[in-house]
């Protein structure tokens, strides 16, 4: 399993990637796609809906489960990746580029792990 350097990891498994331009690029995490197996649905926002830290932005179906997927920040949806309204299995295959919401006007976020403490984390829930 990989987790990138440059990112940073939220304890419900989701991505971040803070943009120069101030935007977040927030997606799920490789191991939280390798828990859920293969994506077959994923419910989005709408451009300019809001999010809240802590608070469920969308959901995805997998052949096991439903599953809410969190908003690490608060914020304006700038932008949803339509492209996986038609393949969710884009997320199995590359969960660092299948990226689901871009998110402007920060105001707030939840504490977020570097990648070994999120490794840490994930590795300590497991045992």
């Amino acid at each position: 399993m990989k987790h990138p350097e440059e990112l940073r990891y939220s304890r419900s498994h989701e991505w971040v990637k803070k943009l120069e331009d101030g935007t977040v690029v927030i997606g799920l995490t490789d191991y939280a796609q390798d828990a859920l197996g293969d994506l077959v649905f994923v419910n989005l926002p709408e451009e300019g809906d809001e999010v809240m830290a802590g608070e469920a932005f969308a959901d995805v179906e997998s052949v096991k489960a439903v599953s809410d997927v969190f908003s690490p920040v608060t914020g304006t949806v700038a932008e949803v990746n339509e492209a996986l309204l038609d393949a969710p299995e884009m997320m199995n295959e590359d969960p660092y580029e299948a990226w689901l919401i871009r998110v402007e006007n920060v105001t707030d976020e939840e504490e977020l792990l570097d990648a070994s403490a999120y490794i840490e984390f994930y590795e300590s829930e497991e045992a």
